[in-house]
């Protein structure tokens, strides 16, 4: 049976802070592990500064279902990797296929990260994103593969299995390409909560009614012909391409045509989405050019001709 004990090394050697557990090296279940690709999972279990790793004692030794290890390393709060094994692990459970990973036996097929937030009203961290982004394309090069081979769990389960909740894969795994390909990924968020970078006019009320919010709360406004838009305000560290993604909780009665305004290069641009689905989760709106400095850069306009309730939630710009 194949192992990875280099697994430590290639992490750190990515920057990527690294504390071990126990003997690691030789932790692992019996069966073959020949892994091809990276597995993102998250463990359900809720995280905070103060208690970055709940899951850490399960990863490493199970459960009274699931015999660990349960994973190759734990992804905590603070975006340090736990490792935990260097062998075969319960975490992949029968891949149904997915992208160039084939059908068959997940623990033989997959490394798998286990990101330590709880992903029903928790999103993995700033720091848990980077962190697994620069371990996933440092192992990928050591696997000789490209982006591709990074999965989420709900991307290969044959069970229904829903983590890693809260982001797009197709996104993730263009962030791991960029990594592979030498560049630094720079990325920030702007919640309706973010102090001195979210502004709205006071027609716009406050919500926690949709449980798939970002953060504790959104902002709301019906529609009218009129732009009043909700800003959100980017410090763009460089005039560069990046992709922009909005975050909104879909409700059936929300509206059909929300105009997102993203301020470019070269003027504005407005995009439009339908509130009413895919929500509770980042959606991009597509790939601008931003000028560099601190202004602001995305609006959610009011200027709707459909019915229900204009959503201004989230806002997240990624270089790329």
């Amino acid at each position: 049976m194949a192992t990875i004990p280099w697994l430590v090394d290639v992490l750190r050697g990515a920057g990527v802070q690294v504390v071990t557990h126990g003997d690691w090296v030789n932790r692992m279940r019996p069966g073959s592990f020949d892994p091809i690709g990276v597995l993102w999972h998250h463990t359900a279990a809720t995280s905070s500064a103060s208690n970055p790793h709940p899951a850490l004692n399960i990863c490493i030794n199970g459960r009274s279902d699931l015999p660990g290890p349960l994973c190759q390393a734990l992804v905590d709060y603070h975006g340090v990797f736990h490792v935990i094994s260097a062998g075969r692990c319960n975490h992949a459970g029968v891949s149904r296929g997915s992208g160039p990973i084939p059908a068959g036996d997940g623990n033989t097929l997959m490394i798998g990260w286990e990101i330590d937030y709880n992903g029903v009203n928790q999103e993995m961290t700033a720091a848990q994103y980077n962190a697994s982004i620069a371990a996933t394309a440092a192992v990928l090069k050591r696997l000789g593969k490209d982006a591709s081979y990074a999965r989420g769990h709900r991307e290969t389960s044959t069970t229904g299995k829903i983590d890693p909740s809260f982001i797009d894969l197709n996104s993730m795994r263009a962030d791991v390409a960029a990594k592979m390909a030498g560049g630094s990924t720079w990325s920030a968020v702007v919640d309706n909560s973010t102090a001195g970078r979210f502004t709205a006019s006071a027609n716009w009320g406050t919500s926690s009614y949709s449980a798939q919010r970002y953060g504790t709360d959104y902002r709301f406004a019906d529609p009218v012909a009129a732009s009043d838009a909700a800003w959100y305000k980017f410090n763009v560290p460089a005039t560069a391409n990046y992709r922009v993604d909005a975050w909104w909780p879909a409700v059936s009665g929300y509206n059909s045509a929300t105009p997102y305004i993203v301020s470019t290069t070269t003027g504005n641009r407005t995009i439009i989405v339908d509130q009413r689905v895919t929500g509770g989760q980042w959606r991009s709106l597509g790939t601008f050019t931003l000028p560099a400095g601190d202004a602001n850069r995305v609006a959610v306009s009011r200027w709707s001709s459909a019915p229900g309730l204009i959503i201004a939630d989230a806002v997240r710009l990624t270089r790329v």
